[in-house]
């Protein structure tokens, strides 16, 4: 059986500008892959070839073994990209009805706008929504077609936490049917909570490809939090550190050695309260594998 999605020795230059040096990734059925990196690391650009909207320069893109746009491939996906144009006019479920016509096989209407949580919008029209209502509209029209693999770019931009969080269980119900997903996002902690397996790509390479716990066991050590008024950077220096940030009264660090970090602090008078010690997180993990470059 073919895998899902296949990126094979893919390149993509934008002139001089190579985005993506030679890639192959493979994506089997009933994956949910995360794909993680900095802005201009090559991670739109790999889904725009998965999703046959631009064409790899060398290499190949391929959706269920077909070139990415035959219909048959194209038939079996949805996609909510971070940008999506559609009639202001049209009611949710004439919109919904309207994209379900596109498929062979379409989930039904008042199961693709429950699934996006917007039963109480079905007849209001798309200008009467809010963004983060119309953020779950894409998500219906990315599900209506009842697809074997859904493409998510950046699904909860500009969502309120409490409507993020809502939003990926959503998604997470969506995989739970057996799905492949696969999503980009800024935000850690849904990698985190959805993935099965996270992709690092950094300057047009995957420099990572594990699950969420194999990568952030590459960071070894603590993250350290605490409120002290008058430290500074210098204040730090020569402590056995990863990384540091001083924000403010704010101060967080990573440690391999956190007990020796905070005897060195005590004994040198910091005055520390609302302390944490905490394992590394996919955060500490991704900053960790793409700052020894600068962002592409």
């Amino acid at each position: 059986m073919p895998a899902a999605a296949e990126l094979i020795a893919a390149t993509k230059k934008y002139g001089a500008t190579e985005a993506l040096k030679g890639v192959t990734l493979t994506i089997e059925l009933g994956e949910v892959v995360a794909m993680l990196g900095p802005n201009g690391a090559g991670k739109t650009t790999s889904i725009s070839l998965l999703l046959g909207l631009r064409k790899p320069t060398s290499g190949k893109a391929l959706l269920f073994g077909l070139q990415p746009d035959h219909l048959d491939a194209r038939s079996r996906v949805g996609v909510m990209l971070q940008e999506s144009g559609i009639p202001s006019m049209l009611k949710v479920r004439e919109i919904v009805d309207l994209f379900r016509s596109y498929y062979p096989k379409p989930m039904a209407r008042d199961r693709a706008i429950a699934m996006a949580g917007l039963e109480e919008k079905t007849n209001a029209q798309v200008k009467e929504l809010s963004g983060g209502q119309k953020q779950r509209l894409y998500f219906a029209l990315a599900v209506c077609g009842d697809p074997d693999v859904l493409f998510l770019d950046e699904p909860t931009v500009g969502m309120d936490v409490e409507g993020r969080r809502s939003f990926i269980e959503r998604i997470a119900e969506f995989a739970q049917m057996g799905r492949t997903v696969v999503l980009t996002t800024h935000y850690l902690e849904e990698a985190d909570q959805l993935a099965k397996r996270v992709v690092v790509i950094d300057r047009g390479l995957v420099i990572a490809d594990a699950s969420p716990q194999e990568i952030k066991s590459k960071v070894a050590g603590k993250r350290v939090r605490f409120k002290a008024s008058a430290l500074t950077e210098k204040d730090l220096e020569g402590l056995p550190i990863t990384t540091s940030t001083v924000t403010d009264h704010s101060v967080q660090l990573l440690t391999n050695q956190p007990e020796a970090v905070l005897k060195e602090l005590f004994r040198r008078g910091v005055e520390i309260s609302e302390l944490e010690v905490s394992g590394a997180d996919l955060e500490d993990a991704f900053i960790s594998l793409t700052t020894h470059t600068p962002t592409a």
